[in-house]
Protein backbone atom coordinates (compact mmCIF):
# COMPACT_ATOMS: atom_id res chain seq x y z
CA UNK A 1 0.00 0.00 0.00
CA UNK A 2 1.44 3.35 -1.06
CA UNK A 3 1.59 6.46 1.04
CA UNK A 4 -1.94 7.82 1.06
CA UNK A 5 -1.05 11.52 1.19
CA UNK A 6 1.97 11.49 -1.11
CA UNK A 7 2.66 15.03 -2.31
CA UNK A 8 -0.28 16.59 -0.46
CA UNK A 9 0.25 20.00 1.10
CA UNK A 10 -1.34 20.05 4.54
CA UNK A 11 -1.93 22.67 7.21
CA UNK A 12 -2.54 21.37 10.74
CA UNK A 13 -3.86 24.09 13.03
CA UNK A 14 -3.29 23.20 16.67
CA UNK A 15 -0.45 20.83 15.87
CA UNK A 16 1.47 21.48 19.06
CA UNK A 17 -0.01 20.26 22.31
CA UNK A 18 -0.47 20.74 26.01
CA UNK A 19 2.53 19.27 27.85
CA UNK A 20 1.87 15.75 29.07
CA UNK A 21 2.94 12.13 28.92
CA UNK A 22 0.73 11.17 25.95
CA UNK A 23 0.33 12.50 22.40
CA UNK A 24 -2.30 15.07 21.52
CA UNK A 25 -4.70 14.83 18.58
CA UNK A 26 -3.00 17.59 16.59
CA UNK A 27 0.55 16.35 16.99
CA UNK A 28 -0.43 12.77 16.17
CA UNK A 29 -2.26 13.93 13.03
CA UNK A 30 0.64 16.07 11.82
CA UNK A 31 3.11 13.22 12.35
CA UNK A 32 0.87 10.65 10.66
CA UNK A 33 0.20 12.94 7.68
CA UNK A 34 3.95 13.29 7.20
CA UNK A 35 4.51 9.54 7.51
CA UNK A 36 1.95 9.12 4.72
CA UNK A 37 3.89 11.41 2.39
CA UNK A 38 2.41 14.84 3.06
CA UNK A 39 4.21 18.11 3.53
CA UNK A 40 2.99 19.66 6.77
CA UNK A 41 2.81 23.18 8.11
CA UNK A 42 2.22 22.92 11.85
CA UNK A 43 0.54 25.94 13.43
CA UNK A 44 0.13 26.57 17.12
CA UNK A 45 -0.29 29.47 19.50
CA UNK A 46 3.04 28.51 21.05
CA UNK A 47 5.73 28.38 18.37
CA UNK A 48 7.88 26.10 20.54
CA UNK A 49 5.13 23.49 20.64
CA UNK A 50 4.68 23.60 16.88
CA UNK A 51 8.44 23.37 16.45
CA UNK A 52 8.58 20.27 18.67
CA UNK A 53 6.10 18.55 16.36
CA UNK A 54 8.13 19.63 13.33
CA UNK A 55 11.30 18.28 14.92
CA UNK A 56 9.64 14.89 15.35
CA UNK A 57 8.54 14.86 11.71
CA UNK A 58 11.92 15.95 10.36
CA UNK A 59 13.70 13.36 12.52
CA UNK A 60 11.67 10.70 10.71
CA UNK A 61 12.63 12.10 7.31
CA UNK A 62 9.48 14.12 6.67
CA UNK A 63 9.00 17.69 5.50
CA UNK A 64 7.44 20.15 7.91
CA UNK A 65 7.52 23.78 8.99
CA UNK A 66 6.30 25.56 12.13
CA UNK A 67 4.36 28.81 12.35
CA UNK A 68 2.89 30.66 15.30
CA UNK A 69 -0.79 31.56 15.07
CA UNK A 70 -3.24 33.23 17.43
CA UNK A 71 -6.54 31.86 16.15
CA UNK A 72 -8.50 34.58 17.95
CA UNK A 73 -6.88 37.19 15.66
CA UNK A 74 -7.87 37.20 11.97
CA UNK A 75 -4.66 38.91 10.91
CA UNK A 76 -2.67 36.11 12.56
CA UNK A 77 -4.82 33.51 10.80
CA UNK A 78 -4.28 35.28 7.47
CA UNK A 79 -0.52 35.24 8.07
CA UNK A 80 -0.62 31.53 8.95
CA UNK A 81 -2.49 30.68 5.74
CA UNK A 82 -0.22 32.88 3.62
CA UNK A 83 2.83 31.23 5.17
CA UNK A 84 1.49 27.76 4.39
CA UNK A 85 0.63 28.72 0.82
CA UNK A 86 3.97 30.36 0.09
CA UNK A 87 5.99 27.61 1.79
CA UNK A 88 4.28 24.65 0.14
CA UNK A 89 2.85 26.31 -2.99
CA UNK A 90 -0.74 25.60 -1.98
CA UNK A 91 -2.97 23.88 0.57
CA UNK A 92 -4.59 20.55 -0.25
CA UNK A 93 -5.72 19.61 3.25
CA UNK A 94 -6.73 21.89 6.11
CA UNK A 95 -6.98 20.16 9.48
CA UNK A 96 -8.50 22.35 12.20
CA UNK A 97 -7.69 20.97 15.64
CA UNK A 98 -8.12 23.86 18.06
CA UNK A 99 -10.34 23.67 21.13
CA UNK A 100 -10.65 24.58 24.79
CA UNK A 101 -13.12 23.82 27.57
CA UNK A 102 -12.17 23.63 31.24
CA UNK A 103 -8.87 25.40 30.68
CA UNK A 104 -10.82 28.29 29.21
CA UNK A 105 -13.02 28.62 32.27
CA UNK A 106 -16.08 26.85 30.83
CA UNK A 107 -18.94 26.13 33.21
CA UNK A 108 -22.52 24.90 33.43
CA UNK A 109 -25.06 27.33 32.01
CA UNK A 110 -26.10 28.64 35.42
CA UNK A 111 -22.53 29.70 36.22
CA UNK A 112 -21.21 30.82 32.83
CA UNK A 113 -20.23 34.44 32.27
CA UNK A 114 -20.40 36.04 28.83
CA UNK A 115 -16.70 36.80 28.61
CA UNK A 116 -15.86 33.13 29.10
CA UNK A 117 -18.58 31.96 26.71
CA UNK A 118 -17.33 34.36 24.03
CA UNK A 119 -13.68 33.34 24.54
CA UNK A 120 -14.38 29.60 24.28
CA UNK A 121 -16.61 30.10 21.24
CA UNK A 122 -14.04 32.35 19.59
CA UNK A 123 -11.38 29.64 19.94
CA UNK A 124 -13.50 26.58 19.20
CA UNK A 125 -15.76 27.81 16.41
CA UNK A 126 -15.10 31.34 15.18
CA UNK A 127 -11.44 30.56 14.54
CA UNK A 128 -12.36 27.62 12.33
CA UNK A 129 -14.82 29.74 10.35
CA UNK A 130 -12.19 32.42 9.79
CA UNK A 131 -9.49 29.88 8.88
CA UNK A 132 -11.81 28.30 6.31
CA UNK A 133 -12.65 31.77 5.00
CA UNK A 134 -8.97 32.25 4.10
CA UNK A 135 -8.20 28.70 2.92
CA UNK A 136 -11.24 27.95 0.75
CA UNK A 137 -10.36 30.47 -1.98
CA UNK A 138 -6.97 28.77 -2.33
CA UNK A 139 -8.63 25.38 -2.72
CA UNK A 140 -11.06 26.84 -5.25
CA UNK A 141 -8.16 28.10 -7.36
CA UNK A 142 -6.54 24.67 -7.16
CA UNK A 143 -9.75 22.91 -8.20
CA UNK A 144 -10.24 20.96 -4.98
CA UNK A 145 -9.17 20.20 -1.46
CA UNK A 146 -10.16 18.72 1.88
CA UNK A 147 -11.33 20.58 5.00
CA UNK A 148 -11.30 18.67 8.29
CA UNK A 149 -12.44 19.97 11.65
CA UNK A 150 -12.16 18.34 15.06
CA UNK A 151 -15.46 18.71 16.86
CA UNK A 152 -16.41 16.60 19.86
CA UNK A 153 -18.77 13.83 20.88
CA UNK A 154 -19.86 16.35 23.51
CA UNK A 155 -22.01 17.97 20.83
CA UNK A 156 -24.16 14.80 20.64
CA UNK A 157 -24.39 13.57 24.22
CA UNK A 158 -25.10 14.88 27.70
CA UNK A 159 -22.13 17.16 28.44
CA UNK A 160 -22.35 19.71 31.25
CA UNK A 161 -20.24 22.64 30.07
CA UNK A 162 -22.27 24.98 27.88
CA UNK A 163 -19.66 26.86 25.85
CA UNK A 164 -17.78 23.75 24.75
CA UNK A 165 -20.91 21.80 23.85
CA UNK A 166 -22.54 24.58 21.84
CA UNK A 167 -19.37 25.69 20.07
CA UNK A 168 -18.49 22.14 19.05
CA UNK A 169 -22.05 21.65 17.77
CA UNK A 170 -21.42 24.74 15.67
CA UNK A 171 -18.35 23.07 14.14
CA UNK A 172 -20.59 20.34 12.69
CA UNK A 173 -22.98 22.94 11.28
CA UNK A 174 -20.06 24.80 9.72
CA UNK A 175 -18.77 21.62 8.09
CA UNK A 176 -22.20 20.82 6.67
CA UNK A 177 -22.45 24.35 5.28
CA UNK A 178 -19.05 24.12 3.58
CA UNK A 179 -19.64 20.58 2.30
CA UNK A 180 -22.82 21.36 0.40
CA UNK A 181 -21.71 24.73 -0.96
CA UNK A 182 -18.25 23.72 -2.09
CA UNK A 183 -18.99 20.23 -3.39
CA UNK A 184 -19.33 21.49 -7.00
CA UNK A 185 -15.80 22.87 -6.69
CA UNK A 186 -14.34 19.50 -5.69
CA UNK A 187 -13.83 20.46 -2.04
CA UNK A 188 -14.80 17.93 0.62
CA UNK A 189 -15.47 18.87 4.25
CA UNK A 190 -15.86 16.51 7.20
CA UNK A 191 -15.79 16.65 10.99
CA UNK A 192 -14.26 14.24 13.49
CA UNK A 193 -16.00 13.85 16.85
CA UNK A 194 -13.57 12.40 19.40
CA UNK A 195 -15.03 10.78 22.48
CA UNK A 196 -13.01 10.26 25.63
CA UNK A 197 -9.33 10.47 24.73
CA UNK A 198 -6.20 10.04 26.80
CA UNK A 199 -4.58 13.23 25.58
CA UNK A 200 -2.74 15.88 27.59
CA UNK A 201 -5.51 18.47 27.14
CA UNK A 202 -8.17 16.06 28.38
CA UNK A 203 -6.22 14.57 31.31
CA UNK A 204 -3.94 17.27 32.68
CA UNK A 205 -6.74 19.83 33.08
CA UNK A 206 -8.72 17.41 35.25
CA UNK A 207 -5.96 16.16 37.56
CA UNK A 208 -6.43 17.79 40.94
CA UNK A 209 -10.06 18.77 40.41
CA UNK A 210 -12.01 17.68 43.47
CA UNK A 211 -8.76 16.13 44.71
CA UNK A 212 -8.63 13.50 41.98
CA UNK A 213 -5.34 11.87 41.05
CA UNK A 214 -4.28 11.15 37.46
CA UNK A 215 -5.05 7.47 38.00
CA UNK A 216 -8.55 8.29 39.22
CA UNK A 217 -9.22 10.61 36.30
CA UNK A 218 -8.13 7.94 33.81
CA UNK A 219 -10.10 5.15 35.52
CA UNK A 220 -13.28 7.24 35.64
CA UNK A 221 -13.04 8.15 31.95
CA UNK A 222 -12.18 4.57 30.93
CA UNK A 223 -15.33 3.34 32.69
CA UNK A 224 -17.54 5.18 30.17
CA UNK A 225 -16.04 3.55 27.06
CA UNK A 226 -17.70 0.30 25.87
CA UNK A 227 -14.85 -0.78 23.58
CA UNK A 228 -12.39 -2.64 25.83
CA UNK A 229 -13.16 -0.23 28.67
CA UNK A 230 -10.34 2.05 27.55
CA UNK A 231 -10.14 5.59 26.24
CA UNK A 232 -8.83 6.29 22.78
CA UNK A 233 -5.62 8.15 21.99
CA UNK A 234 -4.50 10.92 19.70
CA UNK A 235 -3.52 8.26 17.18
CA UNK A 236 -7.14 7.15 16.87
CA UNK A 237 -8.14 10.67 15.87
CA UNK A 238 -5.13 10.90 13.55
CA UNK A 239 -6.06 7.71 11.69
CA UNK A 240 -9.62 8.97 11.21
CA UNK A 241 -8.21 12.23 9.84
CA UNK A 242 -5.86 10.35 7.52
CA UNK A 243 -8.73 8.34 6.05
CA UNK A 244 -10.92 11.41 5.56
CA UNK A 245 -8.05 13.35 3.98
CA UNK A 246 -7.12 10.55 1.61
CA UNK A 247 -8.64 9.45 -1.70
CA UNK A 248 -10.05 6.42 0.14
CA UNK A 249 -12.75 8.82 1.37
CA UNK A 250 -13.07 10.58 -1.98
CA UNK A 251 -16.88 10.26 -2.02
CA UNK A 252 -17.36 11.25 1.62
CA UNK A 253 -18.36 14.80 2.49
CA UNK A 254 -20.54 16.50 5.10
CA UNK A 255 -19.98 13.72 7.65
CA UNK A 256 -19.51 14.06 11.41
CA UNK A 257 -17.57 10.90 12.29
CA UNK A 258 -17.62 9.76 15.94
CA UNK A 259 -14.31 8.29 17.11
CA UNK A 260 -15.53 7.20 20.51
CA UNK A 261 -15.24 3.46 21.17
CA UNK A 262 -19.04 3.20 21.18
CA UNK A 263 -19.56 5.78 23.92
CA UNK A 264 -22.42 7.50 22.11
CA UNK A 265 -24.36 4.24 22.12
CA UNK A 266 -24.58 4.24 25.90
CA UNK A 267 -24.37 7.95 26.67
CA UNK A 268 -26.72 9.40 24.08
Amino acid sequence: MGKRLEGRRTLVVGGGQTPGSTVGNGRATAVLFAREGAEVVVADRELERAAATVDEIVAEGGKAWAVAADVTDESSIAHMVAFARSTMGGIDVLHNNVGVSLAGGDAVIGDIDMETFDRVTRINLTSMVVTCKHVLPIMEEQGGGVVLAVGSLASLIDYPYIAYKTSKAGVVAMIENIAVRYAPRGIRANAILPGLMETPMAIENRVGLDGRTREQVIAERDSHVPLRGKMGTGWDVAHAALWLASDDAGFVTGVALPVDGGQALVAG
